[in-house]
């Protein structure tokens, strides 16, 4: 049996998976340090970082399966290799900017992944859109009389 190897699925789903445990440990530290507890506890690099992982929650699933599901339409291309790698940088620059550690970081993180989530999903619903065959005349019955 034949496996589908998707590249540019696993290869984004696999830095997606270190940026999110990059995250995860980030959000762990500053709460930590600001002793432990529910919430952002007043602290705003908490807030910060906690925002940084919850933003990174929200849009990388959709892309994630947007890109598989796209990947396994067509294949791989060109095209969706940069999409997946401008995804994850603004995945990066996200946080940094959410900190004030890379100016304009998380607007252009927020852009990235506004446009790449729009652009992915009309894209996808395009594809059997533009797959589905053309109808063709149906011919009435000859007449009986």
């Amino acid at each position: 049996m034949a496996v589908a190897l998707l590249p540019i699925t696993l290869t984004a789903a696999g830095s997606a998976g270190l940026i999110n445990f990059w995250l995860a440990f980030r959000s762990g530290r500053a709460r930590a340090a600001a002793g432990g507890g529910l919430g952002h506890l007043d602290n705003d690099l908490l807030l910060a970082r906690s925002r940084s992982h919850a933003n990174f929650a929200e849009y990388t699933p959709v892309v994630l399966v947007l890109i598989g599901a796209i990947e396994l339409a067509e294949g791989s291309s060109l095209w969706l290799w940069i999409v997946s790698g401008l995804f994850l940088l603004g995945r990066i620059a996200h946080p940094l900017g959410m900190e004030n550690r890379l100016p304009q970081g998380r607007f252009i993180g927020t852009i990235l992944a506004l446009l790449i989530t729009l652009g992915l999903g009309l894209y996808a619903l395009s594809l059997p859109l533009r797959a589905a065959p053309s109808p063709t005349a149906i011919e009435a019955p000859p007449s009986q009389g």
